[in-house]
Order: structure tokens, then C-alpha cells, then sequence
């Protein structure tokens, strides 16, 4: 019997559970609060999640964010037979269509998803795992489907254990580069790039107080905030895009999330910036876990100064400073922009999962993806993507 047919099939209560799974409970919570201590232990990096599921990020999201669109928390937390948690998929309700949707916390800010996972547990997960978990959730009622986006086939050394349930390749992919500490820099940005930036950092270098840094207190994180409030609009409507930054609570989450303080010092999101004394000449924020760099948002200066690529500048920049410290990855998020592939020359596989939980949520799942294998085939097709840029850009005058 295939993944897809027992998860259809199962019908076995928990109490039978550990004959074929190590989960032997799961919990749902409607409340992050319920979970949080749960939620901190798994962060560690000792254990397997990615920056976007650290509860500093997510929380702040929900509560600026989620709960504006009237989202409801849906937390699951599986169980082994000593009440140890095993994993934590932090998971949000809507209503669409009169469907119950349940989807990962963060929507179109997490750049990847991911459970947070005892990683041993994660390392050894099989099949049978992975159909008790959805039986869980089914037997629960709360959803009529999963609708698991964007989730890395790989993080680190380890295989993600969701890619064993029936999956499709994202719509998009994600740019990275792979980083190997002990390399020359040229390895990572080559002679002749860092040459051409070089020429062009020149003509910054002669402002007064020119410099790169990354924020560290809440007023320079403000700041920059600021700042990039103010311009990142102008930016988008040049570019005729909807200013996703306007939509209600985003302002509120990212200024959240960027004072959250980690224990390594960082924040939640890292601001990295090229600054003279006149202006701010560029910005990209991210999230770092000690392994990987995940640019989450960018834009640069208006002024006369734009003109030299302060961007690919304060890019070279940010890989160098995250190679020093030992990093091995760094991506620029989701996307295929021309000034991504001078820097990562290969792609982050990803995966969707839609999964019914109730008999109206099979057509659902169906349709869900049907619509990303269309999505797929745009993106991945040169004339497509064309005529899909063309009409966006003509709804958009």
C-alpha cells in the first residue's frame, strides 16, 4: 500500500498507534502560549527546524498578521510513549470557499517551512510516522485539508521527513549558494565580480561615514525601518508591484520581529546595511541560524547613488561576512531575479503537500494541485512567464 493510500485508509486509534509509529500522542492547541516552551526546545540547534519556525518570527506574524486575516493558530505537537516531544508543526487555520484550510504559520514571509523536529526523531522518521501524524489531525476535525507549502527537501545534513508524504515540486524555486569555509573568497564571488564591484564601491567610499554594519539596537533597527518604509513603495510602483508591505499588520510584524533578540545576539530578522552620513544606501534583511543566511527582504537609495550597484555591493558584503563566521549556505529567497544568479548559482530543491483530511477537502487537494503544477509549468517556461509578466504588469497600470 502506497504513503497516499494508508494516510486515505488509516482508521487505527492512538492507543494502537506504537505498533508500526514511535508517535503515541498528539496534542492540537489553539494558542501559541500553550505551546511555547515546547516550541523553544525544539529551536535549539541541536534539533532540525528552520530560521522561519523560530517562535520569535512566528509569533509576532500571528499576532500582527494572522490574526488580522482571521487565521487561528492549529499548533501540533506529537508525542513518544514517554510524553516526549518528537515534533511541532505550527500550522494556521482559514476559512475559504467554505473549506477549512490548515497551512503553515508566516504565509508569504517565510521563504521556507518546515515542522520543528527532535532531530534524531527526524533522522529515523519513516512512513508509518508520517500516516499516524495525519491521522492525528484528521481524527482532530479542525481542517478539511493540508495545504504544506514550500518546504525544503533538505536542510542541513538531514532529508526532511515530510517529503515522504505525497508531494509536488514548489511553484518557484529558490536561488542558492553553498559555501565552503575554508575557500579563498574568489570561490564564493569571483575575481572579476568583486574587480567590477570594487571599481563601483569607489565612487562610495568618498562619502563621509560610508560604511556596512548590521543593526544591533532598537534605535538603529528603527531607523533603517524607517527608512526602508518609507522607499521600499516607491521602489514596487516603479516596478508596477503591489506594495505587499502595506497589507494590514506586515509593518507591525516586521518591526517585531526585527527587536526580537536571540541568544547569539542577533534578532529574529538581521537588518545588514550600506550607510554614509547623508542617507541609507541599502538594506537586506534575513534570517541566520549559524548554518545559513536567508534574505527575506531588500531595497536601496532613490538618491544619484543607486547607480552604483549598492546593492550587489552590500550582497558581496553580507557573503563574505557570513562566510567568515563558518556559514555554509546562503539563499536570496524565492525567485529567479537576474541580480540573484550572480551570486547563487544553484537552486534549493522545494515541495508542496496537499493533503484531504475529509471528504469535501479530496476535491480541494485536487484542485490545490492542479493550480501548482500550472504555476510550475508558467515558471519554469520562458514564453509563459513572459505573457504572465506582461498581463501583471498591464493590471497593474
Amino acid at each position: 500500500m502506497t504513503i497516499a493510500a494508508a494516510i486515505e485508509n488509516r482508521t487505527a486509534k492512538v492507543k494502537a498507534w506504537s505498533r508500526t509509529s514511535r508517535i503515541a500522542g498528539v496534542d492540537i492547541l489553539p494558542d501559541l502560549s500553550q505551546a511555547e516552551t515546547i516550541w523553544r526546545s525544539l529551536e535549539d540547534q541541536q534539533q532540525f527546524s528552520t530560521p522561519y519556525q523560530r517562535f520569535d518570527f512566528l509569533s509576532p506574524w500571528q499576532l500582527q498578521v494572522g490574526e488580522r486575516e482571521g487565521l487561528r493558530p492549529l499548533v501540533v505537537i506529537a508525542y513518544d510513549a514517554e510524553r516526549r516531544p518528537l515534533l511541532l508543526l505550527p500550522l494556521t487555520l482559514k476559512q475559504r470557499l467554505g473549506l477549512r484550510i490548515a497551512c503553515f504559520m508566516g504565509g508569504k514571509h517565510a521563504t521556507f517551512n518546515m515542522a520543528l523536529w527532535d532531530r534524531k526523531f527526524a533522522a529515523d522518521a519513516a512512513a508509518d510516522d508520517l500516516v499516524a501524524l495525519i491521522a492525528a489531525i484528521r481524527k482532530h476535525g479542525a481542517a478539511d485539508v493540508l495545504a504544506l507549502n514550500q518546504q525544503p527537501l533538505r536542510w542541513r545534513d538531514l532529508p526532511n521527513p515530510m517529503a515522504l508524504l505525497p508531494s509536488q515540486p514548489s511553484a518557484n524555486d529558490c536561488p542558492l549558494m553553498t559555501i565552503v569555509p575554508s575557500e579563498p573568497p574568489t570561490a564564493r564571488v569571483s575575481s572579476s565580480f568583486r574587480r567590477r564591484l570594487k571599481g563601483k564601491e569607489r565612487k562610495l567610499q568618498t562619502l563621509p561615514g560610508y560604511r556596512y554594519g548590521i543593526a544591533a539596537s532598537d534605535a538603529e533597527i528603527k531607523r533603517l525601518l524607517d527608512w526602508f518604509f518609507s522607499i521600499k513603495p516607491l521602489r514596487m510602483a516603479e516596478q508596477k508591484l503591489p506594495n505587499v508591505f502595506a497589507d494590514p499588520g506586515v509593518e507591525d510584524f516586521i518591526r517585531g520581529a526585527c527587536k526580537a533578540p536571540l541568544a547569539d545576539g542577533g534578532h529574529a530578522i538581521d537588518i545588514h546595511a550600506l550607510e554614509c552620513n547623508d542617507e541609507v544606501i541599502a538594506i537586506f534583511a534575513g534570517v541566520a541560524d549559524g548554518h545559513r543566511f536567508s534574505m527575506m527582504f531588500n531595497t536601496c537609495t532613490m538618491s544619484g547613488n543607486s547607480r552604483y550597484s549598492p546593492g550587489l555591493i552590500l550582497m558581496r558584503d553580507i557573503v563574505d561576512h557570513y562566510a567568515e563566521r563558518g556559514y555554509r549556505a546562503l539563499d536570496l529567497g524565492i525567485g529567479t531575479n537576474d541580480y540573484k544568479r550572480l551570486f547563487c548559482k544553484g537552486d534549493e530543491p522545494i515541495f508542496d503537500c496537499f493533503i484531504p483530511l475529509s471528504p469535501r477537502g479530496k476535491l480541494a487537494a485536487s484542485a490545490m494541485s492542479d493550480l501548482n503544477n500550472a504555476k510550475h509549468l508558467v515558471k519554469h517556461s520562458r514564453a509563459l512567464l513572459y505573457l504572465a509578466q506582461r498581463l501583471r504588469s498591464a493590471l497593474h497600470r
